[in-house]
């Protein structure tokens, strides 16, 4: 009796039928209903009948470094499913009741049956956390792990990340790779336990993404509410904006770069003749194209550089005290300010080598430091405007602008993966 087996188990006057799921403890069972919950049952005393073996037919090999593939048909693409943890990585564990990331790559497959017969698959682990844990250091074993799974073939990589922090990893990605075919993060906001799980379309959609045209780090994750599209965002322009909502992810300042029609993909429409759509993946923006520029790796990063977010109030001896970083993001008011007794505490931290950005705490619109007084006397002081950079992404870019630039300023001031849009206007 194997995980993926279809069992009939029966304790005492109760009977369940469903799928067997990894279990964190030996002393249960964890088997998937059809009714879409996940149950527990103690094993003492339970009779244990299998119904089918590998009902979902997934079979995988693992190499010593991680590395395993499941492949469905020679003909198909490659997609490489790197897995970081995260809620669409999760199940519950039963002994604690709590939700825990513990699925590798192939119970990912084996919890998406779906996904079997759109490609053929190489699966790797890279870290197994909760993205409130993701750290700069994962980023990089992380952008080495997605151009090696590139450099060995893959035509597209699907990363599983949790979604708190998948903004800051996606624009990581996009700084730190050149790369030539698509790269898409994905996660769910609730675990597959729950029959209102996203994980499925969304994990489907990414892998569609993944086979598609557009060479961009994206971030994909429900449209709507409802289970029928998934949107495509840059991953340098996305930002998480509810807590718990399925489609809790925007673009910011712009529509998203595409749509991913779950039905579509699922019943394999083709793609209509001379038109955008792929096979249910539409294009709404320009996007780099598959095979457009060659692989490369820039994973260097400084750490030491801090995100300030000013209130009304907050005395400037607290970015006085930041005066041994590399660097500072500041989030400023409007159109990028702060009040007035932070300007020399700013002049001198520039003046002692301190990269500092201005980004605004609102939401669309970009820098602007030449309209009001404050505004002239923090570019006097040295103040590199962030233009409509999102402050996290602003964050990261510094981060990597200060490892692998000479010129910190013009390369903050410069797009270099749709992190700066070349206008700011509303849109509908």
């Amino acid at each position: 009796m194997n995980a993926g087996d279809r069992i009939h188990v029966e304790r005492g006057a109760q009977a369940y039928e469903g799928v067997l799921l990894p279990s964190s403890t030996p002393d249960h069972l964890v088997v998937k209903l059809d009714g879409g919950y996940n149950v527990g049952i103690d094993r003492e005393d339970a009779t244990v009948e299998v119904v089918e073996t590998d009902v979902y037919d997934v079979e995988s090999a693992q190499d010593e470094e991680g590395t395993s593939t499941v492949e469905f048909d020679e003909a198909l693409p490659t997609v490489s499913l790197i897995s970081t943890g995260g809620t669409i990585a999760s199940t519950v564990d039963y002994r604690t009741g709590a939700v825990t990331a513990q699925f590798d790559a192939e119970d990912v497959l084996r919890a998406v049956p779906d996904l079997a017969g759109m490609a053929n698959y190489r699966g790797r682990v890279v870290a197994n956390i909760l993205s409130e844990n993701m750290t700069p250091a994962v980023w990089q074993d992380l952008a080495r792990a997605i151009h090696e799974e590139i450099e060995a073939g893959a035509d597209g990589v699907v990363v599983m990340h949790g979604t708190d922090t998948m903004q800051f990893t996606a624009s990581a990605m996009a700084f730190m790779l050149d790369t030539p075919v698509p790269i898409v993060f994905t996660g769910s906001q609730r675990s597959a336990d729950r029959p209102s799980s996203d994980n499925v379309m969304n994990a489907v959609s990414a892998v569609a993404a993944a086979k598609s045209d557009a060479a961009e780090v994206m971030v994909c994750m429900h449209e709507s509410e409802s289970d029928d599209r998934c949107a495509l965002h840059r991953g340098t322009r996305v930002r998480k904006n509810h807590t718990s909502r399925r489609d809790a992810f925007e673009t910011v300042g712009a529509e998203p770069l595409g749509t991913v029609d779950y039905e579509a993909v699922r019943e394999g429409e083709p793609a209509a003749a001379g038109s955008a759509d792929e096979g249910g993946v539409t294009f709404r923006r320009e996007h780099a194209q598959r095979g457009e520029i060659e692989l490369a790796l820039h994973d260097e990063l400084e750490t030491d550089v801090e995100l300030v977010k000013f209130t009304p109030g907050t005395d400037a001896s607290r970015l006085a005290a930041l005066d041994d970083a590399a660097g500072i993001v500041v989030e400023g008011t409007g159109l990028g300010h702060v009040d007035t007794d932070w300007i020399d505490v700013i002049d001198d931290l520039t003046d002692d080598g301190t990269a500092v950005v201005m980004t605004s705490q609102c939401l669309d619109g970009r820098v602007c430091d030449r309209v009001y007084d404050t505004g002239r006397d923090l570019l006097a002081a040295g103040v590199v405007e962030g233009e409509d950079m999102l402050p996290g992404t602003a964050k990261v870019k510094l981060m990597w602008a200060l490892a692998n630039t000479s010129d910190v300023a013009d390369t903050m001031s410069e797009p270099l993966a749709g992190e700066i849009q070349s206008q700011s206007r509303p849109w509908t």
